[in-house]
């Protein structure tokens, strides 16, 4: 009877790919460490050998198809001699081996073996890339839990990524040596678990007790009394009995790769119903979890906890006024984007000293237009032209269903300081008006921002957010994203610096840019192109006429 060959575990948390070619065909023999399919991975393009040997007798997959760590990829009809030993299915498999690792001590007392050296403790693994320790986010195993080889038994937190550490041993777990919260370092006991002739008895007891009774028939008159010795066997049992009271949190079965989708969009997967045999997870139980949660009016995302505070009154008078609504919610904004988005900055100074002359010769035809030639107007339309050269910036990550969503629409935001706080109304179609109409729109929206008659529709749609401190100092910052769009420009005050302009050190008027951007979406050489772009733009407008 054919056997499938599943994708294995690839290590470095790879979890799927896309299979970019099969390099077997039905009828092929497979030898063992023969390579099957070609895989592209977030990492590299792979090459995913065969542990089996014997006849392909059907190929699962197909070129393009995306497959995850467990999914069968071929079937193969193997020898009788490889399909003993390649047949079973994990659990049994480790049943097997249980039994197998029985009859070695049987000579000698069988059960007292293990018993006697007692459990054995599973370590934090060296996990590579320099890690040496993490904290503990989750532990997903318990007192009494039957745990086998490669499963999953904490979730560590290290400077990386949240990571699923797995065991490498199989047996009953006696004792949790950590707890959620822990600083725990590479070579610490996490768990004690009782192997092997410990194991078999609480997972099978009535198949172990005959294999047992089997064996000890050849067996001298003591070798039956080993059954007796089983309540020595069954002492594990205490623990679970136990582990009722003693587990903190309820233990929810799910898959690393829809864990990973809960932790990404801030789901606690103990709040989910699983629609899976045994309450599993699926992804899907995820993203209808997430939908419920923004649809229902308590979606909005909480500010952390903080500590208490002490009394201030204490050391003097104190007068205490409550926030704004304006100022709560982006006390909100900013906790979500700051806790979910990994910002990188990076920061460039253009020359503008053309650009000022030019603003001052030509500022008469935007105030006879109604506006004012400003530079937060100039760097609108040139941002504009940048979107439309650099299009992964004028996007937004779909984390819940993994796609990203380009814009078609050039509409940019500006923050606008307001005695009740930050706010950020959105210059829409920038890249279809000229610089005067946008002057005198962007004077019409601050006046209208500042009297706070701008609405909820106002401020929504953005492609991305031009904050510019320039009027109130500052020579550079790290503006903060303003989700869901990707990316920020911050405009800091421009200055006169020295500098040399075709060997010439020369006065030139210089303004630093700053750019936060998505990391997930966006790659350092990406920011710095496209900042530099903007750079280039403003020290000669014919770049936005010849790429924009």
């Amino acid at each position: 009877m054919p056997i499938e060959f599943a994708l294995p575990d690839l290590g470095e948390n790879i979890e799927n790919g896309d299979v970019v070619s099969v390099l077997v065909a039905v009828g092929d023999t497979l030898i063992e460490d023969q390579t099957i399919i070609e895989l592209e991975t977030d990492k590299a393009v792979i090459e995913v050998p065969s542990s089996i040997s014997g006849t392909v007798t059907e190929i699962l997959v197909q070129q393009g198809d995306t497959i995850t760590v467990g999914q069968a990829i071929i079937k193969v009809e193997t020898s009788a001699a490889a399909a003993p030993s390649a047949a079973p299915a994990p659990p049994p498999a480790i049943e097997t081996q249980a039994e197998a690792a029985i009859p070695a001590p049987q000579p000698a007392p069988a059960a007292p073996t293990p018993t006697s050296a007692g459990p054995i403790e599973f370590a934090l693994p060296d996990l590579g890339e320099n890690i040496e320790n993490g904290d503990v986010v989750n532990i997903l195993v318990a007192v009494g839990d039957t745990l086998a080889e490669d499963q999953p038994v904490i979730e560590l937190e290290t400077d990386k990524a949240v990571i699923e550490v797995p065991s490498s041993i199989s047996g009953t777990v006696t004792e949790i040596l950590v707890q959620q919260g822990d600083t725990i370092a590479v070579g610490q006991a996490i768990i004690k678990v009782e192997t092997d002739a410990a194991t078999a008895p609480s997972a099978a007891p009535a198949s172990t007790a005959g294999s047992q009774g089997s064996t000890a028939t050849p067996a001298p008159a003591p070798s039956p009394g080993t059954p007796p010795a089983a309540p020595a066997a069954a002492t594990p049992t205490a623990p679970i009995t136990a582990s009722a009271t003693t587990t903190p949190t309820k233990l929810v079965p799910a898959a690393p790769s829809t864990r990973r989708l809960a932790r990404e969009i801030g789901i606690d997967i103990t709040q989910v119903k699983g629609s899976g045999p045994g309450g599993r997870l699926s992804i899907d139980d995820v993203k209808a979890h997430s939908k419920k949660l923004h649809e229902s009016p308590s979606a909005a995302p909480s500010i952390a906890q903080a500590a208490p505070l002490p009394d201030f009154s204490q050391w003097g008078k104190i007068d205490r006024q409550p926030m704004s609504k304006v100022r709560q919610i982006t006390a909100q904004r900013l906790v979500q984007a700051w806790s979910t988005i990994p910002m990188v900055t990076q920061f460039d100074k253009t020359d503008t000293t053309d650009l000022e002359k030019w603003r001052k010769e030509y500022g008469k035809k935007a105030e006879a237009a109604g506006g004012k030639l400003t530079p937060t107007a100039i760097i609108i339309k040139v941002l504009g032209a940048a979107l439309r050269a650099f299009p992964q910036f004028n996007a937004s990550i779909d984390i819940a269903s993994q796609e990203i969503i380009y814009k078609s629409y050039c509409n940019i935001g500006i923050a606008v300081d307001t005695p009740h706080g930050l706010l950020v109304p959105v210059v829409r179609d920038v890249d279809q008006k000229n610089i005067i109409e946008l002057s005198v729109e962007l004077g019409e929206m601050a006046q209208k921002t500042r009297d706070r008659k701008v609405g909820p529709a106002d401020m929504q749609g953005g492609s991305i957010t031009i904050s510019n401190v320039g009027s109130m100092g500052g020579t550079a910052f790290t503006p903060i994203v303003n989700p869901p769009e990707v990316a920020i420009l911050g405009v800091a005050r421009s200055s006169i610096e020295p500098t040399y302009v075709d060997g010439e050190l020369l006065p030139r008027t210089i303004l630093p840019l700053s750019l936060s951007y998505d990391h997930r979406l966006i790659d350092g050489a990406d920011g710095a192109r496209f900042l530099r772009w903007i750079c280039a733009a403003l020290e000669n407008p014919f770049v936005v006429l010849l790429e924009g």
